[in-house]
């Protein structure tokens, strides 16, 4: 069974061929003109999906070393994301399913992190625990099976991501910030300037960023009125992150204590960060505990994950999808938190 996935939620148009839960093809394109506004611009954002997305599409199935008439079923990214954005990708895979009369399944864009690490490593058990962890969300599941999970914990307030992004524009680095800081934190002392962990503390896996980021904006202001570069740029860089990481880390462990797990799951765009991935496996191998951190192209916004993702829907119940009466939405991921 190959499955043809789109993903288009946010500034990424991804078209992937999935067969047997493994990736044939994963082709990204990255709207990169949206640093110049120092954030996506959602309009902008859903023209240059209408732009690219045939051509990464057919990349995907080129690549992939198949034809259109060999694809069994269309996968597609149906929320949480930019409606616009959502609404090209929708209506791109409903037109396939319609010409080539094939079934199509509309997938969470979060179900599809919550599972992608399994394009990387197939000897994953459940139950485990997953974090996914970007700009816009930062959430900690336990993790049943390919149809059950349950939220333990979220932001109150900012996503780890939009943490790393506002920080970066208050230091004067580009958009998107967290690969820029990770840069520039190589080079710093994370260990010079104590900013805090906020709910570090607390028994509930939920989290919080919006006070870390009021913090920096209050030392910058005390301390590098004027702007800041050089060494200082590097420091302030490397122990925000520090900060950040350690709030993700202890969260996640905490979680993995609790529910008896052995596996640790990360993913989302801030999943990326070195200093993430490094703490996260140093602190999980004194437990013994593995992390899987999909490479890359896999933690970005990917067509691969949901492809996967939906051949495990499509498997368990292939009647359903030839509906075309699904529609987007931008609201998040909506399941009760376990206690």
């Amino acid at each position: 069974m190959k499955i043809l996935a789109i993903e288009s939620s946010c500034d990424e148009t991804s078209a992937a061929v999935i067969e047997n839960s493994e990736a044939l093809s994963n082709i990204i394109s990255s709207q990169y003109f949206h640093s110049k506004f120092g954030g996506v611009v959602p309009e902008l954002a859903s023209r240059a999906h209408v732009k690219s997305i045939y051509v990464v599409c057919k990349e995907a199935i080129d690549s992939a070393n198949t034809t259109i008439e060999d694809i069994d079923c269309f996968a597609v990214t149906t929320e949480p994301g930019l409606a616009g954005s959502l609404v090209v990708g929708s209506n791109f895979a409903k037109g396939l399913a319609l010409k080539y009369r094939k079934p199509i399944i509309p997938v969470n864009h979060i179900e599809g992190h919550l599972y992608s690490g399994f394009l990387q490593d197939s000897s994953i058990s459940f139950p485990f625990i997953s974090l996914v962890v970007s700009g816009g969300h930062t959430l900690l599941f336990l993790v049943r099976s390919f149809t059950e999970y349950d939220i333990l914990g979220s932001t109150i307030d900012d996503a780890a991501g939009e943490a790393f992004d506002k920080i970066a524009s208050m230091l004067g680095l580009n958009y998107p910030g967290g690969p820029e800081i990770d840069a520039y934190a190589k080079k710093g002392n994370p260990d010079k300037y104590l900013f805090p962990r906020s709910m570090l503390n607390r028994p509930d896996f939920d989290f919080s960023f919006s006070g870390i980021k009021t913090s920096v904006k209050y030392f910058l202001a005390e301390k590098f009125p004027t702007g800041i570069k050089g060494q200082d740029l590097s420091d302030v860089s490397a122990s925000f992150q520090e900060a950040v990481v350690d709030i993700i880390v202890k969260k996640s462990l905490s979680a993995v204590d609790k529910f008896k797990t052995k596996f640790l799951m990360i993913s989302g765009g801030v999943s990326a960060n070195s200093r993430l991935r490094e703490k996260i496996n140093e602190e999980a191998r004194k437990i013994n505990i593995k992390v899987i951190c999909p490479e890359i192209s896999y933690c970005m916004d990917n067509a691969a994950m949901i492809g996967f993702i939906a051949e495990k829907k499509l498997l368990e119940n292939q009647s359903i999808f030839y509906d075309l009466s699904f529609s987007v939405s931008s609201a998040a991921i909506r399941t009760r938190k376990k206690k």
